[in-house]
């Protein structure tokens, strides 16, 4: 039997580099930033869950007992039973539970993610027999949660570091491999446009254009991987590919290359926080230009964030609206207002994983 009340909370997170890499196997730098969500919850005497939801004016309610099936469309208070009843978990108790949460929504700071790690992380303890779940294997049973139980294109990024919290590196090919990163960063500005985005179709468009053009690579050369193809070998096929597939090749290496150079950075314990910036740029200018996920509006907040002292800036997640964030140890309130004119702005540092309260050690 669970605890007859718990509360526990999920961090948001940015992608620093490699965004759009990790459903490619490709490593990312990824952090936990310091806006959250929880879950509060006190333990009733039969066996319905019953979820509210406040910050949208929603509700969710529904009773336990064998396989759940899907009221909506990722449908992630089900999911994440079901996936723990598929792993040996048995419910038998419900909860009133109040989720609250100050992560932009749907703006690509992974407030679902968040979300489901902070349920499965919850559901471990409110199991007939409570399990303490390692952050890495919530975080793995959350990316089976939201995205391969409804066949979404996602990586594991985004579940991984609202699990394990700071700042991590990591590699899912050949195998899963995950470093923190000790550098101390210091302040960024996360600043909201208030564009909706639409995040299963840009993945989707844009993993489907990236595999296409590795395809038609790999029929001329059938060695080609993103993996082991170094950015000069691509030069052959420069002239045999249509401009656009080479274009997205390109940027896919080169932005390989930006993680594992930021990476060397961010393991030094004197932080180039010039050149961390500068690296951001680079990966900005191709994911605005060649994957085309950036807005006008996104492009004119992190234009201000830079003319008023950030040392970088890029858009967060997959793009087409939502989020983007200036990198700003130093200047940061000047970024802040800057960032403000044109959308909605906020201080964020980087935090810790999901925990149970009172706060865990």
């Amino acid at each position: 039997m669970g605890p007859a009340t718990l509360t526990v909370s999920s961090p948001g997170r940015i992608c620093l580099f490699g965004e759009h890499q990790d459903y490619l196997g490709l490593p990312v730098i990824a952090a936990a930033i310091s806006r959250r969500i929880s879950i509060e919850g006190t333990r009733r005497s039969d066996d319905r869950m019953v979820l509210k939801l406040p910050d949208i004016g929603s509700e969710v309610s529904f009773s336990l007992g064998g396989a759940l099936p899907y009221a909506e469309e990722r449908d992630y208070f089900r999911s994440c039973i079901n996936v723990l009843q598929k792993h040996g978990h048995h419910f038998s108790l419900g909860y009133d539970c109040t989720v609250r949460g100050n992560i932009p929504i749907n703006a690509g700071t992974s407030s679902s993610s968040a979300l489901v790690v902070t349920w499965i992380h919850f559901l471990s303890y409110v199991s007939d027999y409570p399990v303490a779940l390692s952050q890495e294997d919530i975080g793995k049973l959350a990316h089976e949660a939201e995205v391969l139980e409804f066949s979404e294109p996602g990586g594991m990024m985004d579940h991984y570091s609202t699990a394990l919290g700071g700042l991590i590196y990591l590699e899912s090919h050949p195998q899963m491999m995950i470093a923190p990163l000790e550098g101390a960063l210091g302040a960024f500005v996360l600043g909201n446009s208030g564009e909706n985005k639409n995040t299963k179709g840009i993945l989707g468009r844009v993993k489907a254009e990236v595999s296409e053009a590795a395809a038609a690579a790999r029929k001329m050369y059938p060695e080609f991987s993103f993996h082991r193809t170094m950015p000069e070998q691509l030069a052959d096929l420069r002239k045999r590919l249509d401009k656009r597939q080479y274009d997205l090749l390109e940027a896919t290496f080169v932005n390989r290359t930006i993680t594992l150079e930021a990476r060397k950075i961010l393991q030094s314990s004197m932080i180039d926080r010039k050149k961390v910036g500068s690296l951001l740029n680079e990966h900005q200018a191709r994911l605005r230009d060649v994957l085309r996920i950036s807005t006008p509006k996104i492009d004119s907040m992190i234009e201000a964030a830079l003319k008023a002292g950030a040392l970088g800036a890029k858009i967060n997640g997959s793009g087409g609206g939502g989020c983007m964030f200036a990198y700003a140890p130093e200047n940061t309130k000047q970024v802040a207002e800057a960032v403000r004119v044109l959308g909605d702005a906020m201080t964020i540092e980087i935090d810790r994983g999901t925990y149970k309260e009172p706060l865990e050690n």
